[in-house]
């Protein structure tokens, strides 16, 4: 072993010169405090003493060992990289091969989108049937072909039927999720219905202020101004008589506005507004400047089921001048085909504020939410 004592100011510097002479594998054995220099005991300086030590055979070891190391992980790192570079390519493999049986299952429908292609396995092929025959857009049957396809090739590809529509329910449901349902909020005075002629305002009108008297003990008055229509006013008035409550007539912007003012102390006044034809673009102006008050305004566009959904898409589009909150959709117990409401929904991003299925008042009204959509659009399960 050789044994070295080091003289330096400091220990980094007694360090610098340790590793300079004896190299890194030196071991320091002792340290301590002198004074040096001076004359006569006189002005001497502090200073560190440093007494280390190496052993040549164990530094020689030692390199020697550290040479087979990096040998070894050179070889090693050869190796790891061979067998890195034969998985990556067995993975590759694999991986090409499950994208491509992935793209076989969604081939998707035939070029004329009527139907689910044979390749699609038999339980999704039978939800996407749902989704046809309830006449879903294909832009969302699509969505839910490739959402469906994915989870069945991760879960292995034995799911059951049941467990297919479930898993559907759960994926349209989760395209509505952030839309508001609900009807009357009671968050604003005035509750407003508006539409094309013949789709049941009138009606629907008077289920929901029911629903407001006898469910939520409200106070409320009505107002019409379809005075196009004499039916229209002698129904809301056997209505206004049924539930014990006001009903005024408006010819003008004068007269609606008299009364507004009539009814101020209500809890809620439900407004009935012609039914004109949905094309002419000056009723909606018209309409929208009558009632001008849209901060105080809860306003539900009504739609009937019964109707094409192309007609219900210009409507939606025309009244779009408009600060709709939510829709009303009317008749469903008069057709078999429930999508539309589906497919209006997530397009205009507006929840459902009423269902109606029947004629009768107070009853044949389902209040609106995601839940119901959900249960009407697959009961053809």
């Amino acid at each position: 072993m050789k044994v070295k004592k080091f003289i330096a100011s400091s220990m980094p510097e007694a360090m610098k010169q340790i590793r300079a002479e004896l190299g890194n594998d030196a071991v320091i054995l002792n340290t301590r405090n002198i004074k040096t220099g001076g004359f006569l005991g006189l002005f001497q300086k502090e200073s560190l003493e440093v007494l280390a030590a190496i052993d040549p055979v164990h530094s020689a070891e030692k390199k020697m060992q550290q040479q087979i190391n990096r040998q070894l992980t050179t070889d090693n790192h050869i190796t790891a990289t061979q067998t890195l570079h034969a998985s990556t390519s067995n993975d590759a493999t694999l991986l090409l091969e499950e994208i491509t049986n992935l793209k076989k299952l969604v081939s998707g429908l035939n070029p004329n989108g009527q139907t689910p292609s044979a390749e699609t396995p038999a339980p999704i092929h039978h939800a996407l049937e749902l989704l046809i025959r309830q006449e879903f857009d294909d832009e969302y049957i699509q969505i839910m072909k490739v959402s469906l396809l994915e989870k069945w090739y991760m879960s292995g590809s034995d799911a059951t039927n049941e467990e297919v529509f479930q898993w559907l329910r759960a994926l349209l449901k989760d395209q509505i999720k952030d839309i508001p349902f609900g009807g009357v909020s009671f968050s604003k005075k005035y509750v407003n219905v508006v539409g094309p002629t013949g789709v049941g305002k009138t009606t629907t009108l008077a289920k929901m202020a029911a629903e407001s008297v006898i469910k939520h003990q409200k106070r409320v008055a009505f107002i019409t101004t379809d005075t196009y229509r004499i039916a229209a006013i002698d129904q809301l008035k056997t209505y206004a008589k049924i539930l014990d409550v006001p009903l005024e007539v408006c010819y003008s912007s004068e007269d609606f506005k008299q009364a507004i003012a009539a009814f101020s102390h209500y809890d809620a006044v439900f407004i009935d507004t012609a039914g004109r034809n949905f094309r002419n673009e000056q009723y909606v102006i018209e309409l929208n400047e009558m009632l001008g008050m849209s901060d105080e305004l809860e306003t539900f566009l009504v739609l009937a089921l019964t109707a094409k959904q192309t007609d219900m898409k210009d409507i939606c589009n025309q009244f779009s001048a408009m600060d709709i909150d939510r829709f009303i959709f009317t008749k469903i117990d008069e057709t078999s085909s429930t999508g539309s409401l589906y497919n209006l929904v997530l397009s205009n991003k507006k929840g459902i504020a009423y269902i109606t299925n029947g004629q009768d008042v107070p009853d044949d009204l389902i209040v609106g939410s995601a839940e119901e959509l959900l249960n009407v659009v697959m009961e053809g399960k």
